[in-house]
């Protein structure tokens, strides 16, 4: 773990953490290294944790200095459900973490939008309806904090679905979280026309590898993402977005760092 702290873009990026590793276990080491967590929570931590523990760790993070960005729950969620019981609780979950950026605030909050065109059978109108209710609502507690809430990519095979949901939603307090793994399994469209249409929504990327069969949550560069394409382009569109490292132990998090500074002494790493 020591290694980790020679890094000079350590600084510059976000780290995956849930809250329960964080609380139980890392915080010391975060603090020590000076790691810009992005603190990921489910509905275990939700029902389990309680507002002293959820202070105690965002006080230590205020002191640091140190950046915090928060991913949503996700697992079972639809924000977007044809069935409104569904919509409520997928909104209430994620309302419960926009109640915990009064005590981090963080920059952005990661979620899904969780479109499937193998689930919303000719539907999609309807999902786009029913999101922008559920979204809308979200919003404009965002707007209160002020926090910006980022919708990532996950099955989406293309990118049009989500320009419908941004271009609709037209909030300043909402954008777009490239996935590069997800986007290496689940799209069928290429890179370039995902980045032409959704640049002007990009505000956070997310950085983990795969070899295009299976989310693998590989270390950036194991697999076969084109970092190198897709960081010119950002780099040429004069895109600055968060960068978070998914990272799902300490060696996929070295050798993710490890890489990413071999793309950058070539002149490939990211802008920021």
């Amino acid at each position: 773990m020591e290694k980790i702290a020679l890094f000079p873009i350590l600084k510059k990026v976000q780290v995956h953490i849930p809250f329960h590793f964080l609380y139980e276990q890392y915080l010391p080491r975060v603090l020590q290294y000076g790691m810009n967590p992005e603190i990921s929570f489910n509905s275990d931590i939700l029902d389990t944790y309680r507002e002293a523990d959820y202070r105690h760790v965002a006080d230590k993070l205020r002191d640091a200095g140190l950046r915090v960005t928060f991913h949503a729950p996700f697992m079972d969620l639809r924000p977007g459900a044809i069935d409104p019981q569904i919509r409520r609780v997928s909104e209430e979950r994620i309302m419960q973490v926009l109640a915990l950026a009064d005590y981090f605030r963080p920059v952005s909050i990661v979620c899904h939008p969780s479109f499937d065109d193998r689930y919303y059978v000719s539907t999609e109108d309807q999902w786009l309806e029913n999101s922008l209710r559920t979204w809308g609502a979200l919003l404009s507690r965002a707007g209160d904090i002020p926090v910006l809430i980022v919708l990532e990519n996950v099955y989406e095979k293309g990118p049009r679905q989500l320009h419908r949901l941004l271009t609709s939603l037209s909030s300043p307090h909402c954008g777009f979280c490239f996935d590069t793994g997800h986007f290496n399994v689940f799209a069928r469209e290429p890179l370039t026309d995902w980045i032409d249409t959704l640049a002007p929504f990009l505000r956070q990327v997310h950085l983990h590898d795969n070899h295009g069969q299976a989310d693998e949550h590989l270390a950036v560069g194991d697999g076969s993402f084109p970092f190198g394409e897709f960081s010119r382009m950002l780099r040429e569109k004069g895109l600055c977005p968060i960068v978070t490292i998914e990272a799902h132990n300490e060696s996929n998090l070295l050798k993710s760092l490890e890489n990413m500074q071999h793309l950058a002494i070539h002149g490939e790493g990211f802008p920021c």
